[in-house]
């Protein structure tokens, strides 16, 4: 399988076959999070660093396992441990590491472009763990895979994303992919947060999530997103929550076997009811364990274990 890139900065930049290589690889590594033993040697002797700049508990965990499961060593860099807190920037942090001799960087950052500035100097690979509100490459892959999983194809499929859209990187990575494979997204929320400026990427916006999820396939909820707003986008959450919350009655309307997905961390009760979170049209949990899955497939592609034998 080609995948001919060095770096995994964002959805853009990957073709429609280069979505599909990195799914049907991490369809095929799935099967060793099922192992007695989870480990194969696929990227011994490979280091990798885990560069966390904002908080994560899926990204983070996943990306780690994802390494060991595939025998990489990787060291995980705290922001609030390192010396950036003595004011070191981001360019002399990122050369002092790969004076290390390190094969991989994966990298969160709250400034928006910060991978791809690395990028411009760094030898190593690197990897986007989500960067400000611009992209964040493995969690729609992990989603393409549950979705694909679900449903087999995504040719024509309704796929309704509610929420904080303006401060979502999942929601520019999610309809990145999506429009390369077909399906149809439909974007939703308050018209403060769903600029008409996504529909120059080929989404439809809605601002009636009642009507919006009529005939939805997939409806994905994203929280609000506070810890980014600068200033007040809705009179209130007990108002946002009537408008915007997933709730039984709401996904009613939706088709019969419409699922339920949510990248994390959970409002419940803000965007989504504890009912509908918990409930067996939820795949909640099962973007979770798809998680280690792309990234290992994502870590294969990148680092050379296409060059040796999955069953190792």
């Amino acid at each position: 399988m080609a995948f001919n890139h060095k770096h995994l900065l964002g959805i853009q930049s990957l073709s429609a076959q280069d979505i599909r290589t990195i799914l049907d690889t991490a369809e095929s590594l799935s099967e060793i999070s099922s192992r007695e033993v989870k480990k194969v040697p696929i990227l011994r002797g490979k280091t990798i660093i885990n560069l966390f700049y904002e908080a994560s508990t899926r990204t983070r965990s996943s990306f780690e396992l994802a390494a060991k499961r595939l025998s990489a060593d990787i060291s995980n860099f705290s922001k609030a441990t390192s010396a950036v807190v003595k004011g070191e920037t981001l360019k002399d942090t990122i050369l002092n590491l790969e004076a290390m001799n390190i094969d991989a960087i994966i990298m969160r950052h709250a400034s928006s472009g910060s991978p791809h500035f690395v990028s411009s100097f760094c030898s190593s690979h690197v990897i986007n763990a989500g960067d400000g509100t611009h992209e964040h490459p493995t969690q729609a892959l992990l989603d393409a895979l549950t979705i694909q999983q679900e449903k087999q194809t995504f040719k024509d499929l309704k796929v309704v994303i509610v929420g904080d859209i303006l401060h979502s990187r999942v929601a520019r990575s999610d309809l990145y992919l999506l429009k390369k494979l077909g399906a149809k997204v439909v974007l939703v929320g308050p018209p403060s947060l769903v600029p008409p400026a996504f529909k120059k990427y080929g989404a439809q916006i809605d601002y009636n999530f009642d009507r919006a999820i009529e005939d939805a396939d997939v409806v994905m909820m994203l929280r609000i997103q506070l810890e980014r707003q600068k200033r007040i986008y809705f009179p209130s959450l007990s108002e946002y929550h009537e408008l915007f919350s997933l709730t039984p009655q709401r996904f009613s309307r939706a088709k019969h076997d419409a699922i339920i997905m949510h990248p994390g961390p959970i409002n419940r009760d803000v965007e989504i009811s504890t009912d509908m979170a918990d409930s067996a049209k939820s795949v909640i949990l099962k973007q979770v364990e798809n998680g280690i899955a792309v990234r290992m497939a994502v870590l294969y592609l990148l680092l050379g274990g296409k060059e040796r034998e999955i069953t190792d």
